[in-house]
């Protein structure tokens, strides 16, 4: 894929067939966005790859402490972010959702159907495979949130190189307590992101949303140019 396209592309998935991901090509994806730059080549990632069995007892235990509303641990805290009320930010963050939950034809009253949705996000949109990237705990956070942020991207572009489609989500480390006992990650490593990863199922109406983009000669500034 030609990487213009694939930058025009790229688009959350929120429902994957179930077909496996190939070992080799999740690490084909990864030791490509791998190259991605990070402030003084310190490349803070490390990824933790999810499939199978494993994914599975994920998906299961995230979706039980949803059901009984149990908070995000306090490490989980950085990922509890709020727009502020009035802003474009939250402006452009409600259009996506009424976009989004009318695809799905969930109406705003409908609690049933809006819980439901939600859970789906716990379970990594039932994509095969999940990658969640982590960084050591001892690195200062805001700079290494922008090193994942570059590789986090890659990883979405080279993904469509493979035929595949993805969907960052933090609900996906919202509960990291699941995630270090099921995936044995060390309590030293700081959950980043996760990326479902996995065939996009075309079908699926909430696979059709198109999030819009700001005109761009709103947000530049020339100067001396």
């Amino acid at each position: 894929m030609e990487l213009q396209d694939a930058i025009r592309g790229r688009k959350s998935i929120r429902r994957f067939l179930p077909k496996a991901v190939a070992k080799e090509t999740l690490r084909e994806i990864l030791e490509l966005s791998a190259r991605a730059p990070s402030a003084e080549n310190t490349q803070p990632w490390e990824f933790y790859v999810l499939a199978g069995e494993t994914l599975d007892k994920i998906r299961t235990e995230n979706v039980e402490k949803v059901r009984k509303f149990e908070m995000p641990p306090p490490e989980m805290h950085h990922i509890m972010v709020e727009r502020p009320k009035g802003s474009i930010f939250r402006q452009r963050q409600v259009e996506i959702g009424k976009q989004l939950y009318g695809l799905m034809d969930i109406a705003r009253e409908d609690k049933e159907k809006r819980a439901a949705w939600i859970e789906k996000g716990f379970r990594y949109f039932e994509a095969p495979a999940a990658i969640i990237i982590v960084a050591e705990k001892s690195l200062p956070i805001e700079g290494t949130y922008l090193d994942v942020g570059a590789v986090m991207q890659t990883i979405c572009l080279a993904a469509l190189d493979f035929g595949l489609h993805t969907c960052i989500e933090n609900q996906g480390i919202t509960y990291a307590d699941v995630l270090r006992k099921h995936a044995d990650i060390p309590e030293t490593k700081r959950l980043m992101a996760a990326i479902a990863i996995g065939y996009a199922d075309a079908d699926f109406p909430a696979n059709k949303v198109e999030s819009l983009r700001e005109p761009i000669d709103n947000v530049i500034f020339w100067r001396g140019i």
